[in-house]
């Protein structure tokens, strides 16, 4: 059962992580390292399907491997994130509160993404 579970857990976390790719909201490498782990856990074939799928496996293979979000990654998120906000913000009657709360949770994580190195020790892009 508790394989049944985490295989269910992976791919509910591969759907989340495609639609991350094209939603501003949804973290595509965090769903994929979560998916990489319940696969890891459940099905070691699932898992190297995810470290070895041609778009899916660059984005864990360079945070597994590095800890490295490429810059074009940085800076697409970084765009999403303050257009999401700027809608929030302007486009919404979402309470002050809420906005703040928001505002806050997401300058945190923009701290933590232009934190992260964007290419490797020697230079390179990834």
């Amino acid at each position: 059962m508790v394989n049944v579970l985490l295989k269910l857990l992976g791919w509910t976390c591969v759907g989340l992580a495609i639609a991350g790719v094209a939603l501003p909201l949804l973290p595509t490498t965090p769903f994929l390292l979560v998916a990489l782990w319940a696969f890891a856990k459940s099905s070691p074939a699932l898992a190297h399907w995810v470290r070895e799928h041609p778009v899916l496996g660059l984005y864990v293979r360079d945070w597994e491997c590095h800890r490295i979000i490429p810059v074009k990654a940085k800076v697409f998120a970084l765009t999403m994130m303050a257009a999401s906000f700027a809608w929030l913000a302007l486009g919404t009657n979402a309470p002050t509160v809420a906005k703040a709360v928001t505002g806050c949770i997401l300058v945190v994580v923009a701290i933590y993404i232009t934190t992260r190195p964007g290419k490797t020790e020697k230079g390179q892009d990834i």
